[in-house]
C-alpha cells in the first residue's frame, strides 16, 4: 500500500468534540470519519481493522459449528409486534412506512427473524441442533451518541443464534460461545472481564457480558480478585461496611431547612451514613417508598428489577401519600408499601418524620417500621465481596461482547416448534450471542496507545510494517526502500509504503501517530554503514541492522510481536 495513491488523511489536532482516547486516535489517523451524529464512514485503514477482527470472528464460529447467513436490515412490524417489542421498545428503534402504509423497522437485532426463519424451516428434534451467525449493520436511535465509534446509531454487530431442544442442550452451545468468545478477545489482544449481567430487553433466563477495562467506558463492572467474582454493577451485590452506630433512642429532632441527607448530616452532626434516604416512587401497583443508605445512590435497574416499571413520584403526590414534602419524607407510620436496601437490616438511623421540618433519630429498620429488603444500591469500590467478602472494585469498561439465554420467548411467540422423538410439539430453545467489531478496535486503542498515537495489536493492525525514506528525493534511499517494499511484499507482509516528498519529522510522527507494529526507516545510515533501522512500536526499541538482514530481522520481529 503506497501512501500517495491511498486514502489516509491523517491530523495533528484532535476533534473538537472528542472525549474518548479511541475516538481522537481513529479520527486523527485517518481511520473514521463522521457523517452526522452516530453515523461513521471507515476509510481504508479502519476498514482494514474491521477485516481483520471479521476474520477472527468468522474463524472461531465456524470451529463451533455456526453457519454464515446474513438477514435483512429491514424487517416488517408483524414478527416484532408477536414477539411483544413493538411496544416494549421505545424511541430507539427506526420506525417507518413503506409505500402501501405498512409498519416496518430497522433491526436492532435479529431474534424475531431468525424464530421466524426457524418456524418455516425446522421440523423436528432431528434439525437440532443449529448455529447460526451473521456479521450485519444494526440501526439504533441512540440518544446521545457520543465516544466515536464506542456508542453510535448505526454499527456493525457479529450476532449468532443457537437453536436447540431443551435447556441441556441451549447451556452447552452457552459454554460454547463463552469459550469462543474468550480466544476472540484474546486474539485481538484485549484485556477483559467476563461479569454477569441483567437480560434486559433481551428477556431469557441469564447473561453475561465481555467488559474491556477503559477509563472511557460507560459502564462498571464490580470484581473481586480473591474469588473472580465479577458482576456489571446492575447486578453486582456489595456488603457496605457498616457505620458505627451510637446509642440513640427514639424521638423527634428539628431539622428546620434541612432537606438532603448532605443539609441533615451537618445540622445534627452525624455521618451521612447514619441518616436513610427516603424516595417514592410511582409503580404500576401504586406509590412505593424506596430506602437506601444516606451515602448510597440507587440503582434504577436493581428497583425495576423489584417493583418493576417505575418513575419518581411528582411532590404533589409525595405530600398526598406521606403528609409531608420532598426533603421530609421516612418510613414510619407510612402507609404505602416500603422496600429498603439490604444494608439497612440493622442499625439506628435518621429518617424524615413525615412532617415539615422535622426528623425522627433512633430509627430501627424492622422495629418502627416494616420492610421488604432488597439489593438496591450502587456497589462502590470498597464493599465487600457477596460471595467471600474481600474487598471489591468497581472499574469502568467498554462492553464488547455479550451472550444470552433466551430459552423460549421467541419461539414461542413466533411459533417456532418442533417434533421431540415422542412426536409432541415443543419450542426450540434459543440463545442469542453478540460482539461489536469497532467496540473491539476502539477497545484495543483504549488500551494500547501512548502519548504519540496507537500502538496496534500484531492481529488486528491495518497493516504489519511501516517503511518510510527520510529524503525520497535521495536515489539511494529512494531505490533501497523501494526495494525493501517490494521484497516485505514477497515474504507475504502487509506494507505501508510512506513515498511522500514529506519532512522526516512529519512522517515520524504519522507513523507513530497510525502505530503499525513495525517501522523501518531507511536514511543516513545505509549511507554511512549500508544499515536500515527496524523499530518496534510497542516497546520503540530499535534494532540498526544491515540491508541484507531486513527481511530476517522482520520474520524474527513478527513472530516476537504475533505472539503477544
Amino acid at each position: 500500500m503506497r501512501w500517495t495513491r491511498s486514502l489516509v488523511p491523517t491530523l495533528r489536532e484532535d476533534p473538537a468534540d472528542a472525549l474518548a482516547v479511541s475516538h481522537k486516535l481513529m479520527v486523527r489517523a485517518g481511520l473514521v470519519r463522521q457523517l452526522a451524529a452516530g453515523i461513521y464512514v471507515y476509510l481504508p485503514l479502519g476498514q482494514r481493522v474491521l477485516d481483520k477482527i471479521n476474520g477472527i470472528l468468522r474463524e472461531e464460529m465456524n470451529r463451533i459449528g455456526g453457519q454464515e447467513v446474513t438477514l435483512p436490515v429491514l424487517h416488517p412490524a408483524e414478527i416484532w409486534q408477536q414477539s411483544g417489542r413493538w411496544q416494549a421498545i421505545g424511541d430507539e428503534m427506526f420506525r417507518l412506512k413503506d409505500r402501501n402504509a405498512r409498519d416496518m423497522c430497522l433491526g436492532m437485532t435479529h431474534e424475531e427473524v431468525v424464530a421466524w426463519i426457524a418456524s418455516k424451516e425446522l421440523r423436528s428434534y432431528r434439525d437440532l441442533p443449529q448455529v447460526w451467525y451473521q456479521i450485519q449493520t444494526k440501526e439504533r436511535d441512540e440518544a446521545r451518541p457520543r465516544s466515536g465509534v464506542l456508542r453510535t446509531r448505526e454499527f456493525l454487530m457479529k450476532d449468532s443464534y443457537t437453536l436447540d431442544l431443551d435447556e441441556a442442550g441451549l447451556a452447552k452451545a452457552y459454554d460454547a460461545h463463552r469459550e469462543a468468545y474468550c480466544r476472540i478477545f484474546d486474539r485481538c489482544g484485549l484485556r477483559y472481564y467476563v461479569v454477569e449481567s441483567d437480560p434486559g430487553m433481551m428477556g431469557g433466563s441469564g447473561s453475561h457480558e465481555f467488559m474491556a477495562p477503559s477509563p472511557s467506558g460507560e459502564d462498571e463492572v464490580a470484581i473481586c480478585e480473591r474469588c473472580a467474582y465479577a458482576a456489571n454493577v446492575e447486578l453486582a451485590r456489595g456488603v457496605p461496611p457498616p457505620p458505627e452506630f451510637p446509642d440513640w433512642k427514639l424521638e423527634e429532632v428539628p431539622t428546620p431547612n434541612a432537606r438532603t441527607i448532605a443539609e441533615v448530616a451537618t445540622l445534627l452532626g452525624i455521618a451521612p451514613s447514619l441518616a436513610i434516604k427516603s424516595l417514592l416512587y410511582v409503580a404500576k401497583t401504586g406509590p412505593v417508598l424506596v430506602l437506601v443508605r444516606g451515602d448510597q445512590t440507587l440503582h434504577d435497574k436493581k428497583l425495576a428489577r423489584v417493583v418493576g416499571e417505575f418513575r419518581p413520584a411528582h411532590p404533589d403526590e409525595v405530600k398526598a401519600a406521606l403528609g409531608a414534602p420532598v426533603g421530609s419524607v421516612g418510613p414510619v407510620g407510612a402507609r404505602v408499601p416500603i422496600v429498603a436496601d439490604e444494608s439497612l437490616r440493622d442499625g439506628l438511623y435518621v429518617v424524615g418524620g413525615n412532617k415539615e421540618g422535622f426528623h425522627l433519630r433512633g430509627v430501627r429498620p424492622g422495629r418502627e417500621f416494616s420492610c421488604r429488603f432488597a439489593d438496591l444500591h450502587v456497589t462502590q469500590t470498597g464493599e465487600g465481596c457477596g460471595q467471600c467478602g474481600a474487598p471489591l472494585t468497581v472499574e469502568r469498561v467498554i462492553e464488547v461482547g455479550n451472550i444470552f439465554k433466551l430459552g423460549t420467548k421467541y419461539s414461542v411467540s413466533l411459533g417456532a416448534l418442533v417434533l421431540d422423538e415422542g412426536g409432541q410439539e415443543r419450542p426450540i430453545v434459543m440463545g442469542s450471542y453478540g460482539i461489536g467489531p469497532a467496540r473491539i478496535a476502539a477497545a484495543a486503542v483504549e488500551q494500547r496507545h501512548d502519548g504519540d498515537g496507537i500502538v496496534w495489536p500484531w492481529s488486528i493492525a491495518p497493516l504489519h510494517v511501516h517503511v518510510l525514506a527520510v529524503n525520497t528525493k535521495d536515489p539511494e534511499q529512494g531505490r533501497t526502500a523501494e526495494e525493501i517494499y517490494q521484497e516485505l511484499l514477497g515474504a507475504g507482509f502487509e506494507v505501508l509504503f510512506d513515498d511522500r516528498e514529506e519532512r522526516p519529522g512529519v512522517k515520524f510522527k504519522d507513523a507513530d501517530l497510525i502505530g503499525l507494529p513495525i517501522r523501518i526507516t531507511v536514511g543516513n545510515a545505509l549511507i554511512k554503514e549500508g544499515a536500515v533501522e527496524v523499530r518496534s512500536r510497542k516497546d520503540r526499541r530499535d534494532r540498526r541492522v544491515p540491508r541484507r538482514d531486513v527481511t530476517v530481522t522482520v520474520k524474527e520481529l513478527a513472530r516476537e510481536l504475533s505472539a503477544g
